[in-house]
């Protein structure tokens, strides 16, 4: 005999009038939103999954419309509150594109760099919880974790004045350049990061290996057939990563190796977040050793106007492909912005993952899963 649970997860949940609530800890991103998944269970098994959101619907795509571009560039952090500094880059190459406009080489490798400190920052937040005890306890590698998050944190904010909303990009490059001795502050930081602690505190851990394996598990067909991208994909063995396979900013000069799994499950999503900060951190060095000198920006008009036409720009955000639709009529505003955004296409992949799943293994499996619900809701 089935029966149907509607589950809210976030701090939000408790007002939604769902019957229970899962809690994923105050440090999950999925706090500051609510989004509910309806269930319907065969005993203690997920027989059915539909998430359910809309309750932190933002207006996004309306807000660009009626703002001028520069003025746009400061409300593009906001949806993806993890992904603020690729999000503005993807809007900025979408106008540059459209006007011909030429970035500076500087301003390109700094993108590049910062988009790598924006990924690390994004995936340790993520991390952080997993790395506690079943009990909630914390271990070396929360520790670790945090103190990593941190420390990646204060670079940018050393770099753009901002900690969450960071508005550094300009349409032409970035508004001001790094201030001196940040580059030796950015390889302080990258050394702070202990990935091994970290991993022994996940992955590398027998009990939360035992805990996480085959659970939660996305095949690489439903991968493609619904869009999903990032860590998510890439745990399937989906080998898609924009930053090698259509690089922008200064990626083309780089190398890089998307870090792939091959069972789909909790545990190789988590592994993939893992790996890849230790790539981000390969990839923040060699900007920091390659990073040219000259201008950060280029000298704009009053008004800066994309002539009629359209294009489409995407770039490799922390959690997938995150993409810029421009529409314009030669004005100073867009006549159309549609935003791509990783965790609107990602989210429906918990009607295929979780079918199957024990209701005491859902808080792993949803931990597994990174999503920001304003990026869904946009």
């Amino acid at each position: 005999m089935s029966r149907q649970e509607t589950i809210g997860v976030g701090a939000g949940a408790a007002y939604l009038g769902v019957d229970r609530v899962i809690d994923l800890g105050p440090l999950h991103p999925a706090a500051h939103g609510a989004y509910r998944l309806r269930l319907r269970l065969e005993g203690t098994v997920v027989a059915e999954a539909e998430p359910l959101v809309g309750h932190l619907h933002r207006g996004a795509e309306k807000l660009f419309e009626v703002r001028d571009y520069r003025q746009a560039l400061a409300l593009a952090n906001r949806h993806d509150w993890l992904a603020a500094f690729c999000n503005e880059v993807t809007l900025a190459l979408a106008v540059e594109r459209m006007t011909g406009m030429d970035v500076p080489p500087r301003a390109l490798w700094l993108r590049t760099l910062l988009c790598e400190l924006n990924r690390m920052l994004a995936h340790l937040a993520f991390l952080a919880p997993l790395t506690r005890t079943p009990d909630g306890s914390s271990t070396a590698g929360t520790t670790a974790a945090q103190r990593g998050m941190h420390a990646v944190q204060s670079v940018m904010e050393e770099a753009t004045g901002g900690r969450i909303h960071f508005m550094a990009t300009r349409i032409g490059g970035l508004r001001e350049d790094v201030p001196a001795g940040w580059t030796a502050n950015v390889a302080t930081a990258l050394s702070t990061v202990d990935l091994s602690a970290i991993r022994q505190s996940t992955v590398d851990d027998d009990g939360f290996r035992s805990r996480y394996a085959g659970i939660g598990v996305l095949s690489a067909d439903d991968v493609l057939e619904l869009g999903v991208t990032g860590p998510a994909a890439r745990a399937s063995g989906v080998d898609i990563d924009l930053r090698r396979d259509d690089p922008t900013c200064a990626y083309g000069e780089l190398t890089v190796d998307p870090v792939l799994g091959t069972t789909g499950d909790a545990l190789a999503r988590v592994g993939c977040l893992a790996g890849e900060i230790a790539q981000s951190i390969r990839l923040a060095r060699e900007c920091l050793d390659r990073l040219p000198g000259g201008p950060v920006n280029v000298r704009l008009p009053k008004a800066v106007k994309a002539p009629e036409g359209s294009v489409y720009t995407w770039l490799e955000a922390p959690l997938g492909v995150s993409g810029v639709y421009l529409a314009s009529r030669g004005e100073k505003t867009p006549w159309r912005l549609k935003l791509r955004t990783p965790s609107f296409n990602n989210v429906q992949a918990l009607a295929s993952l979780l079918p199957g799943t024990q209701v005491a293994d859902l808080p792993a499996v949803l931990g597994s899963f990174a999503l920001v619900v304003g990026d869904i809701d946009k």
